[in-house]
């Protein structure tokens, strides 16, 4: 059956041919916007091609990604399974079509089986699954429960003396949810410094602004007021990303909070600060010419 096909795919180590696949990791900017730009052509694709999904969230978190898998993160995509492994949760689940592509072009998963996004029998959910998708760490899309989880993977990784750490992306909507503000007074009070927190801040969600919606602000200072460590940043800018990651992994004593200020739809014109395209695809025509911006913009 092709749907049994599909799903046990992922139960094997893929072969990933693609030359941005390889590793070891690097920080060099060059060569980490050019993964970015072909990872926000794969969410374009397979945004379209399911005729549904969340571009716009997945193009602002594309180069927060980029930098956790090939410049931050210790991990082997060839053991997935690593106990030494750093963990990430992509909390913010509706952004997994930038996941997924990561996932591919680092040799997780294969390449083939983006285009299989939302469609039935896919590993690829709409949001993430871990039953159909192993190589997470949690299935995710109820927003509020990712913080959670990541602090109770590091105090496991305490218990166990592991030395890994743990990676939460978070949505700014995710912010208003209850459940997360539980977890900001938990990683404090256990001194979680292997938890390092990221909010993809850009401003938009379902409904419209954040402001509008229910505004967070003054997000950073709330963050501090419960007993994070918090740096604020330019969530496109690799040497911010990288100094904010350095910074968070010397901070002793309490977790870290980064919040990265980001631009939904980054990368395609129309889609940029655009609500619209929070949970619609592209069409067609509006592919081509995403994917036209997006190879004009090489250096």
């Amino acid at each position: 059956m092709k749907t049994l096909k599909l799903i046990t795919a992922t139960r094997e180590v893929p072969v990933n041919t693609d030359p941005l696949s390889s590793f070891p990791q690097t920080r060099d900017e060059k060569l980490l916007r050019d993964i970015a730009r072909e990872v926000r052509k794969d969410v374009i694709r397979m945004t379209t091609e399911a005729g549904s999904g969340h571009p716009g969230g997945s193009l602002s978190a594309t180069d927060l990604l980029v930098s956790l898998f090939w410049g931050e993160m210790r991990h082997r995509p060839q053991d997935r399974y690593w106990a030494d492994r750093d963990r990430f949760i992509l909390s913010k689940g509706h952004g997994c079509p930038a996941l997924y592509s990561v996932y591919a072009r680092t040799g997780y998963i294969s390449m083939e089986l983006l285009p299989t996004l939302r469609k039935m029998g896919s590993p690829l959910q709409g949001h993430p699954c871990m039953i159909h998708l192993p190589v997470l760490e949690i299935s995710t899309g109820s927003l509020g429960h990712g913080l959670s989880v990541g602090n109770g993977i590091a105090l496991a990784g305490r218990l166990d003396e592991k030395d890994y750490r743990v990676y939460v992306m978070m949505g700014d909507g995710e912010q208003q949810e209850g459940s997360v503000w539980e977890a900001a007074m938990s990683g404090a009070h256990y001194k979680l410094d292997n938890v390092c927190g990221i909010i993809d801040y850009n401003h938009l969600e379902t409904d419209g602004t954040v402001e509008e919606v229910m505004d967070i602000a003054p997000l950073a200072e709330k963050w501090r007021a419960f007993g994070w460590h918090v740096i604020e940043i330019d969530g496109h800018n690799f040497k911010e990303i990288f100094s904010a990651l350095d910074e968070a992994h010397a901070t002793k004593g309490k977790p870290t909070m980064i919040v990265a200020q980001t631009v939904k739809g980054k990368g395609v014109s129309f889609m940029e600060n655009n609500v619209d395209f929070h949970g619609k695809s592209a069409t067609r025509e509006q592919m081509e010419q995403a994917l036209k911006e997006l190879e004009e913009d090489r250096d």
